[in-house]
């Protein structure tokens, strides 16, 4: 539960709070795949949820999971996941160049350990950083409390010794598996819990006309949009990105990153 989470985060130490960017509008509609609704949440009880407020008041970073991009008008943020890899991600980076557009890049923590190069040429271009845990563990919701504390806090610390003073602002769960306690404790270390609002699906690699097709859709306001980097041959997402970025903006999208903050 919360309480469990904050009294970890106490014994530890909680972490530096994240510099911020600019807030944008209110929370967004449900992820499609993401276990959002927090699976332990139905028997939270309400001294979790006052220990939780009292998390967020701390951290000065909301508990809700942000699926918005910042902004009020026809804005959105590109997402990253599963990354650095190799051979994925300087292509990304170089698609993402082309198309003057700065993204959200969630790293796994051993893949930024391994790759810390990678993890400082996303931070130079000026992308967004993102902990997406140590290792990507999608039954983490299932977990003790102290072992999805390791797996956000060291994952968030590996990102941040491959470059270090720069902001770890958002924290999104493997596989969209969030708790109560795992928002809590990202909240308390400056981290806004990320999940999205469109799903391609391009790590199942659908073929490019289902990537785009989805992408392409009718899409809802200021939509958080997921992509990735990692995790198996991204040459579909390497090919989406070069045709959805050019379209989006010839629609009038303007692109930032996810809400950090509410109004």
């Amino acid at each position: 539960m919360a309480a469990a989470a904050l009294g970890l985060l106490a014994s530890a130490g909680a972490p530096a709070l994240a510099a911020s960017t600019s807030p944008g509008g209110s929370a967004g509609a449900a992820d499609p795949i993401a276990r959002s609704a927090d699976r332990a949440s139905a028997g939270q009880s309400s001294a979790d949820r006052s220990s939780a407020a009292s998390a967020h008041g701390s951290a000065r970073v909301p508990l809700g999971i942000s699926r918005q991009a910042q902004g009020s008008g026809r804005d959105i943020a590109i997402t990253i996941d599963d990354g650095p890899d190799p051979r994925w991600t300087p292509q990304v980076l170089e698609v993402l160049r082309q198309n003057h557009v700065k993204a959200t890049f969630c790293m796994i923590g051993t893949r930024a350990q391994q790759y810390p190069d990678l993890v400082r040429s996303v931070a130079a271009e000026g992308h967004q950083l993102c902990d997406h845990s140590v290792d990507h563990d999608v039954t983490m919701d299932h977990k003790p409390v102290a072992y999805q504390k390791q797996q956000i806090l060291d994952g968030k610390a590996m990102i941040e010794k491959a470059v270090p003073g720069v902001a770890v602002n958002y924290y999104r769960a493997p596989g969209g598996a969030f708790t109560p306690d795992s928002r809590a404790m990202a909240a308390a270390s400056g981290m806004r819990p990320l999940g999205w609002s469109v799903d391609p699906k391009d790590w199942s690699r659908p073929g490019l006309p289902a990537i785009v097709a989805t992408v392409e859709g009718k899409l809802p306001a200021q939509p958080t949009v997921l992509f990735h980097d990692g995790g198996g041959d991204r040459s579909e997402t390497v090919a989406a990105l070069k045709e959805y970025l050019p379209w989006l903006r010839a629609q009038g999208y303007t692109f930032t990153f996810p809400q950090l903050t509410t109004p």
